[in-house]
């Protein structure tokens, strides 16, 4: 890769470049719910008195999602941030190949679905069961159902993963009753039987991410392979079971459950049949595949181990070929601001905890595991604590900004990127008194890097991938009127993504650096990488999309 050309008129502070990216804060529209004004936020405040400031848009379009009315999330914001361009993502990608018909054309497909339609043999549906396109879609499982009966598969089972985050908390039976309606009606035909055979909240089973926590894949291999569980007539019994024994509890964090027949589970998954996994995002499909293609397997006992023939809904992880047999090929990301960084030498240092370790490595780096120069890039993953985010809303946020101040104060690193994961993972938790000290942590920490900053001459920008904290509250989306619990009276609580813009803050501590904002319209988070990029001294690359601030 040619390197970056540098800037005429400015080379660079004298301290590091930070990019500090404060997941799940947004700018809310609404100060009912809005957690991150309620909370107090003395440093973000004196940033937007003292520092560049303006407002980029972190969803639909500007982030690759199918259209405006589609919330953006922490993996398409960081591709976004990252590769400095806006790529049609997964839900783009899928929506569009399933329309003109290239998935269903595709070998994958036909092999599987040829597999699946011998004698004896059939065909397992296994994802996220909403329309929050955020990790799938329900039109998405439906399209699937509907070529496989075109395609002769006389028997096909769903094992459904309950949403409530990326949609209303307590919304499942939205979904169950919709699925099971359009499965009788494929039932209509003869010798089809197509049906629902386990299922279980998202937070409980199979959708972990970043080895946080294989016993959720271990528990979802038990209940979607094993047919081993808690028995129930259907899902809807299952769902209303579980909310009967727990008052409160939200769709993703339901229990497990098998749906039996005749006394016995309908669809435990055997040898030789086709199984498709049809979320399309890949952090929380990684492990679930691994479980089902590979041979070495550390990390939970296997029992049973069918032979099957298995495929995502999109290749995961490029770089680990994770699937090896996926239905719609990802966007091909290149020219991204860490490679264009290594190749001009520059040495760089990524930081989260696990949570969110993979969005500032392998999104960022445009879904690429490895680093471009061992030499040149230093990454830290701090673990995770395995506890419920709203028992410990501060989560590692102290323990990432101790490691972060130490290397501002070294100077060894010119450009420094960290994610701090409380505004979101506690967000989805809808628990508003542990989201508010989750706000109020990360702008604590902040506080601490303005300082090092300050002792550096370095630069910090400021900003979030999309927003969450900061929309609390379910509302009428025609009227905005907050949507009461009939059960409570109390506001119904909100625990998916916002379509709220995201602030940013560019902060020059020294004042001698001739910068102001550019003109431009509605700008989104792709235009940080550039932005970046001037504030280290350098062209920002054709094509991307255009820096935030001008200097000179």
């Amino acid at each position: 890769m040619t390197p970056l050309t540098p800037l005429n008129s400015f080379s660079g502070p004298q301290g590091p470049v930070v990019l500090l990216i404060m997941d799940g804060v947004g700018i809310g529209k609404y100060a009912d719910g809005d957690m991150v004004r309620q909370a107090h936020t003395p440093v973000m405040d004196w940033l937007a008195a003292n520092s560049l400031t303006t407002r980029l848009k972190a969803h639909g379009r500007a982030v690759g999602m199918p259209s405006d009315k589609d919330m953006g999330n922490s993996e398409v914001g960081h591709n976004a941030i990252g590769c400095g361009r806006v790529f049609d993502q997964g839900a783009a990608l899928v929506n569009t190949s399933i329309a003109d018909g290239d998935l269903f054309r595709g070998d994958v497909w036909r092999d599987l679905a040829a597999n699946a339609g011998r004698d004896g043999q059939g065909l397992h549906l296994i994802g996220l069961l909403s329309d929050g396109n955020v990790h799938s879609h329900i039109d998405h499982l439906e399209a699937l159902l509907k070529a496989a009966q075109n395609s002769g598969v006389a028997t096909a089972r769903v094992h459904v993963l309950l949403d409530g985050r990326d949609v209303p908390s307590t919304s499942a039976l939205t979904y169950i009753d919709r699925l099971e309606a359009f499965l009788a009606e494929r039932n209509q035909t003869g010798g089809l039987d197509y049906a629902i055979a386990s299922g279980g909240g998202r937070m409980q089973i199979t959708m972990d991410r970043y080895e946080a926590d294989w016993d959720m894949v271990a528990r979802g291999w038990q209940t979607h392979v094993g047919g081993v569980g808690r028995a129930f007539a259907s899902s809807r019994e299952a769902i209303e079971t579980y909310r009967g024994e727990h008052a409160g509890i939200i769709d993703q964090d339901l229990p497990p459950f098998v749906i039996h027949r005749d006394g016995r589970p309908i669809g435990p998954i055997k040898d030789g049949d086709s199984v498709i996994f049809f979320n399309f995002r890949g952090d929380r499909a990684i492990e679930i595949s691994k479980a089902f293609e590979s041979e070495a397997f550390p990390y939970f006992e296997r029992t049973p181990f069918p032979k099957v023939a298995y495929a995502g809904m999109m290749q995961y992880d490029g770089d680990a070929l994770i699937p090896s047999r996926y239905l719609v090929a990802p966007p091909g990301i290149d020219r991204t601001l860490g490679e264009y960084l290594a190749s001009s030498g520059v040495k760089q240092l990524a930081i989260s905890e696990t949570q969110k370790f993979g969005h500032v490595t392998y999104f960022f780096n445009g879904n690429r595991t490895g680093k471009f120069d061992q030499a040149l890039e230093d990454y830290i993953e701090i673990p995770s604590d395995r506890v419920p985010f709203e028992e410990r809303p501060w989560m590692k946020a102290a323990e990432i900004t101790d490691r972060v101040v130490a290397a501002i104060r070294a100077n060894q690193h010119r450009f420094i990127r960290l994610n701090y994961a409380n505004g979101d993972m506690v967000g989805h938790t809808g628990i508003l008194p542990a989201v508010e000290i989750a706000v109020e942590t990360v702008d604590l920490c902040l506080g601490r890097v303005v300082a090092a900053i300050r002792e550096t001459g370095g630069m910090l920008i400021v900003t979030a991938d999309h927003g969450n904290s900061d929309d609390m509250f379910e509302r009428n989306k025609k009227t905005g009127d907050i949507i009461m619990d009939a059960a409570t009276g109390k506001p119904k609580t909100k625990t998916a993504h916002s379509l709220n813009p995201v602030p940013v803050f560019i902060y020059d501590p020294t004042g001698d650096v001739p910068m102001r904002l550019s003109d431009l319209t509605d700008p989104g988070i792709s235009s940080l990488a550039a932005t970046s990029l001037t504030l280290l001294g350098f062209e920002p690359p054709e094509g991307y999309s255009p820096s935030l601030v001008t200097i000179g």
